[in-house]
């Protein structure tokens, strides 16, 4: 199970704490990230300690590298929906492929998800009562 980025930064936003969530909703040793989540994830927080322990998470979970593989995948479902008129995010697309490498299944507020086949979505705002909290 990939966790998409934006799960992590609207979590954060909210002043909740994002590893304690999802610990609490699924095995960490279940999930996969990729270099394109950790950055988008780790290059808005501000604050050097959150930091240290937002990376240290990501260092626990299954990296899954960015191979010619994975850019090929992704090109062709980039090419593939084109075509079809659904123009999605290239960063989008580079984390489908990852997550399409160990299962297929992500954790994403990101509608664009949808739209790439053989991907099952899963909406935090179904999954977690914290998700609309202020």
């Amino acid at each position: 199970m990939m966790v998409d980025s934006n799960v992590f930064i609207h979590f954060l936003r909210k002043n909740l704490d994002p590893l304690s969530l999802l610990q609490s909703w699924i095995d960490p040793s279940e999930l996969v990230t990729c270099g394109m989540v950790r950055m988008e994830v780790e290059r808005g927080i501000t604050g050097q300690k959150l930091r240290r322990r937002v990376s240290a998470f990501f260092d626990l979970l299954r990296f899954v590298p960015t191979s010619n593989q994975i850019w090929a995948n992704a090109t062709e479902m980039a090419w593939t929906l084109d075509r079809r008129g659904k123009i999605l995010p290239a960063q989008d697309l580079l984390i489908a492929a990852h997550a399409l490498k160990f299962g297929g299944s992500i954790l994403t507020a990101d509608r664009h998800f949808y739209e790439i086949p053989g991907m099952k979505v899963f909406d935090p705002a179904e999954e977690f009562p914290e998700w609309d909290a202020d």
